[in-house]
């Protein structure tokens, strides 16, 4: 485990599952589900990281973006080539936010959301900047 792990709340976590396997090529590490086969707490490993995911349990107070109508959340991925993880994404459901582009800081950078409510930034890098050069080129987005 790393020292912060997303605990992600969704409408149907074993659905989203099987997305993030589409998705992200994510692995299956382990699920547990209640009598009514509601996921109380599952992981899935997407590279080097974990990510844990649950149903939602309104008792708790566990709600996903679904039913908050919204997420200030985006969950950031760096893959080794995010033009292709992006593309199959969406080709397993999701849904652009921000189209992939060079940035000023050096990424290759984009957004989707998946069917889950859940925003995912996808992100190469592909050179480094200096700190300067990016100071000075973020003068241009106020």
């Amino acid at each position: 485990m790393n020292t912060v792990t997303p605990h992600l709340v969704c409408a149907g976590a074993s659905k989203a599952i099987e997305f993030y396997k589409k998705a992200f090529n994510a692995k299956e590490i382990s699920r547990l589900a209640d009598s009514e086969d509601k996921l109380m707490h599952a992981e899935i490993r997407i590279g080097d990281s974990v990510v844990m995911l649950m149903d939602e349990y309104e008792q708790w107070g566990a709600v996903g973006p679904a039913t908050l109508k919204g997420s200030p959340v985006t969950v950031h991925l760096y893959v080794d080539n995010a033009d292709a993880i992006y593309e199959q994404s969406i080709a397993a459901g999701a849904t652009p936010v921000m189209a992939l582009d060079d940035t000023f800081w050096g990424d290759r950078y984009g957004v989707i959301k998946d069917p889950f409510g859940h925003n995912r930034s996808l992100a190469t890098h592909m050179r480094d900047v200096s700190e300067e050069d990016i100071r000075e080129a973020v003068k241009g987005f106020a």
